[in-house]
């Protein structure tokens, strides 16, 4: 039995079979859909059902309440059809553009640019034609089939020149692929990938101004994306604003400040939350996305792409739309939920 599923005000539709979510049966038939972590935790796949019934799988509160759900929203990652739907979602041109590609990948390098930051470079077969957009992501499958998913902080035509991948990895104790990255990994290890995945990339169809946003390790997908600009010499005016907590934790400060220097239509603004005496930060401190409010109050005009902590994603989305008069759907972000944000009772 299979059920069908159009999508306004686009106009596509698909099919979706017993017992498969809506965004599975999408990325199948290779419809864009907005998406980020596909395990109900994240929001990003957000979407109004307009006629029919579904199921939802397990999801957190916070990425759909249960007032939400009343009113008729869905997250398409955990909903299955019940019955043939109409369901008003962004399209995203783009999004189901490459094939997803499973594949084994070696370990080529591995770095430590701060004391829980590890830039994973994975060489890619040489027979795979692994393509993708500058911000998406790649998942790890892990033995027991458990997955983690990473950024590649490349962009897609670096894979030119040396086909491999670079991730940003920060440490979380206790967690299980990331102890064994900082524990017993080592180069030339295999591991097994899949990908490309995710909504999160840049929309060149428009002229507007552009905000990147990052905090910690979030800075990956961003840097991609930079690079991506570089290459194909976009001109819109972009400010960077990278926050962390310390000195340290800016692991690739001089590339950026490389990156802005090259592109002479990018500035970048570091944040720090809590510098140390030793850092002698002369710098910007506080909240990174309250340092985009006090620079640009009037957000009316521009695109946000936002990745990292859900707490900043959540809070710039929130803010910035209520205050600066963002609209809503200028607003992409890749909530880098971990697995405690996902199962939190555990």
């Amino acid at each position: 039995m299979t059920f069908h599923v159009t999508i306004q005000p686009a106009g596509v539709a698909f099919d979706v079979a017993r017992d498969e979510t809506m965004l599975a049966a999408a990325m199948r038939a290779g419809v864009g859909l907005p998406y980020g972590c596909r395990d109900g935790a994240c929001g990003s796949c957000k979407s109004r059902l307009v006629e029919g019934r579904v199921i939802h799988g397990a999801h957190q509160l916070k990425a759909l309440s249960a007032a939400e759900e009343e009113a008729g929203y869905i997250l398409t990652c955990c909903a299955t059809p019940t019955t043939d739907c109409v369901v008003e979602a962004r399209s995203v041109p783009g999004a189901g553009e490459f094939p997803v590609l499973k594949m084994p990948a070696r370990v080529s390098r591995l770095e430590r640019p701060a004391p829980d930051v590890a830039i994973l470079t994975l060489q890619l077969p040489a027979n795979v034609a692994f393509k993708y957009h500058a911000g998406q992501y790649l998942e790890f499958i892990m033995r027991d089939g458990a997955r983690r998913s990473y950024s590649m902080a490349n962009a897609p035509h670096t894979l030119q020149q040396t086909p491999a991948v670079e991730l940003h990895i920060r440490h979380m104790p206790g967690g299980k692929f990331t102890d064994h990255v900082f524990g017993a990994m080592k180069e030339k290890d295999i591991l097994r990938v899949e990908g490309p995945f995710g909504s999160f990339f840049l929309r060149e169809d428009s002229a507007k101004p552009i905000v990147l946003l990052a905090s910690g390790t979030g800075f990956a997908p961003i840097k991609a994306i930079v690079e991506h600009m570089t290459m194909k010499r976009i001109d819109r005016p972009t400010v960077l604003y990278w926050g962390c907590r310390t000195r340290r934790d800016l692991y690739l400060n001089d590339w950026a400040l490389q990156a802005a220097a090259a592109l002479p239509t990018l500035r970048y603004v570091p944040v720090l939350s809590e510098p140390r005496a030793e850092d002698n930060w002369r710098g910007r401190t506080g909240f990174v996305h309250e340092a985009v409010m006090a620079d640009l109050p009037d957000l009316s005009g521009h695109q946000v792409y936002a990745c990292g902590a859900p707490v900043m994603v959540d809070a710039a989305h929130r803010d910035f739309v209520e205050r600066c008069g963002l609209p809503d759907d200028e607003f992409y972000a890749d909530s880098f939920t971990s697995e405690a944000d996902k199962h939190p009772a555990a």
